[in-house]
């Protein structure tokens, strides 16, 4: 079993080797965080003996008045160089961490890839990414919010020791503060994520499901079903803000109390003669400055959202891609396929066992059994959609495992009952693939797999957007079809993708598909009867098991293979017969 490293640890690793993609950007934020800060802490000292030489009753100190206004314009500057850096720098950070979790995704077994219900896994790539990606900025631009108070104490204990002593006299009371508004911070945070992500599943499931829904008339009940964990999310967010209103009540509470402390001292060392004026002045700034700790609550706050975002990514980035050796297939190979004492579990329980099958290169294999006999399964073994449990699958005569993924895709091509259509038109969804296809071959492709004609009505052919497309179940797995037509490989899938075709228009791809006999090996995932007919052989499995290889014709004997035909249980057949003929 694999293991997952501990929860935190490949967090900060992560964020880590994020704020490594844009350097120069987060140096540029720091340098501007950190000249801004120091601007501030000039400012006083520079503001107060400004004043000093004001009360003394001299000349205008001009160049003293200049300096006070370059440092507030700097500040200024600084910092809003600062906003515009950390705005851009995250969208950029964000973008890479998508990317990177996306490519994770797609590299790993999809079995463990898609373990996630998918709108969780939504929520994951979109609002986790950004929270997540904001850590290096935030962390950045926290360092003017440290060096702030830090700077402008050591600036009192410059002017007066007593007057620094009342400000640190409440200093562990403002840090304790923090630090439990940071702990709870982070755990309502991750409670609100985790509701946010089980709404976005079912809604998820909802969208699948919706012409089901509506035929059922269960609309309002999906409706209470999606919205249900609103009530956490809401008790969750309360939370959140009830923390953070508790925070800043006490810290409201507590700050200006020290700052009145800080200048109570500062007032008397004024009457005793211990500090001037100007002195006082400046302390009053740098005591305004040190207390402004309080605002460090966004920041910790933005952190702990990070942090809880970047755990729920640790699941997809650390997810180990397909391991294989580097092998590519043999050259000029018909696609022999061989699956050795295959199997395949789930949830503790077998898919596939057992499985021995031989596939001549170059013939077809027509599937076939009951719903949940495996015949899906088989098919993802077949092509590596799908790592089994135990033994292996060989491509004339390579090892899918050992294969490099990029060159087994070239070779392996897969049409599905549901095909997803990506791409903008419909030139590019039948082009989509390891290597994008020529405009000749999309059309001879939409011409193998019948749906030249129905392209051809629409708005503007193959150019159409995919999105303004009114297509069919049967029309979608024509395009599906044609793709898979359009990168011909050694070994070509077809997981019940012909379910939805007309008998015609099945007749015409079936001979397409015979056409590519003695180069293409085809497996076909089959509910129909023709379909098996037309193999060169059939595979008839039953709970998991292979129960039986041979042409139609033999298979056709036993009347458990043909009640897989006719929706009859397996042994109901022999049992009715009996009954049938002590009735005659």
């Amino acid at each position: 079993m694999r293991q997952h490293p501990r929860p935190g640890t490949a967090s900060a690793a992560d964020a880590r080797r994020l704020a490594r993609l844009h350097p120069a950007a987060l140096l540029g934020l720091l340098l501007c965080s950190t000249g801004g800060a120091l601007a501030a802490l000039a400012l006083p000292a520079v503001l107060g003996h400004t004043v000093d030489r004001l009360v003394t009753g001299g000349p205008v100190p001009w160049p003293w008045l200049l300096l006070c206004a370059a440092l507030t314009l700097a500040e200024t500057g600084f910092d809003a160089a600062a906003a515009v850096t950390g705005t851009t720098t995250t969208a950029e950070l964000t973008a890479s961490l998508r990317t990177r979790t996306a490519a994770r995704l797609l590299a790993a077994e999809p079995r463990r890839a898609l373990a996630l219900p998918s709108g969780d896994l939504t929520a994951r790539l979109t609002a986790r990414t950004a929270d997540a990606a904001a850590a290096p900025v935030t962390a950045a631009g926290a360092v003017a919010g440290v060096l702030l108070p830090l700077g402008a104490t050591v600036g009192l204990l410059l002017i007066d020791v007593w007057t620094a002593a009342a400000l640190l006299l409440g200093a562990p009371l403002l840090v304790a503060l923090l630090r439990a508004f940071t702990r709870r911070t982070a755990d309502a945070g991750a409670d609100y994520q985790r509701a946010q992500s089980l709404i976005a599943h079912r809604l998820t499931e909802a969208l699948d499901g919706a012409d089901t829904i509506r035929a059922a008339r269960t609309g309002a009940r999906e409706h209470r079903r999606v919205l249900e964990p609103l009530t956490a999310l809401a008790e969750h967010g309360r939370r959140t803000w009830t923390v953070y209103g508790r925070a800043v009540g006490r810290s409201g509470l507590l700050l200006p109390l020290l700052m009145l402390l800080v200048l109570a001292v500062a007032g008397l060392r004024l009457g005793a003669g211990a500090i001037g004026v100007g002195d006082l002045v400046a302390a009053s700034r740098y005591a305004s400055l040190a207390v402004g700790i309080g605002a460090l609550t966004g920041a910790l706050g933005s952190l702990a959202r990070s942090r809880a975002a970047a755990r729920s990514l640790d699941p997809l980035l650390t997810l180990a891609p397909l391991p294989h050796r580097g092998l590519g297939p043999l050259p000029d190979a018909p696609g022999h396929l061989e699956l050795r004492d295959v199997g395949v579990e789930s949830d503790g329980g077998p898919l596939l066992t057992g499985v021995h099958l031989t596939v001549p290169g170059g013939t077809s294999l027509a599937v076939v059994g009951r719903s949940g006999s495996g015949k899906s399964q088989l098919a993802a073994v077949a092509g590596r959609l799908l790592d089994p449990d135990t033994g292996s699958v060989l491509l004339d005569g390579v090892p899918l495992d050992a294969m490099e993924p990029a060159r087994l895709r070239r070779e392996v091509a897969y049409a599905f009952a549901r095909p997803a259509l990506l791409g903008a038109t419909v030139e590019d969804t039948i082009a989509y693939g390891p290597g994008t296809a020529s405009p000749e071959a999309v059309r001879e492709a939409a011409r193998a797999a019948r749906a030249d004609g129905f392209v051809a009505l629409l708005p503007y052919g193959y150019a159409t957007p995919v999105a303004d497309a009114p297509l069919s179940g049967g029309e979608r797995q024509r395009l599906g079809l044609a793709r898979a037509f359009a990168h011909p490989g050694r070994l070509m899938i077809l997981d019940d993708a012909l379910s939805s075709l007309d008998t015609v228009t099945e007749h015409h791809v079936r001979l397409a598909l015979d056409a590519r006999a003695g180069r293409c090996t085809r497996i076909i995932v089959a509910h129909r009867l023709s379909s098996a007919a037309r193999a060169d052989r059939v595979a008839w499995l039953e709970d998991g098991r292979l129960r039986a290889t041979g042409r139609h014709e033999e298979l056709w004997a036993d009347p458990d293979y043909r009640a897989v035909f006719r929706g009859t249980p397996p042994g109901e057949h022999a049992e009715r017969t009996g009954a049938e003929a002590e009735t005659r």
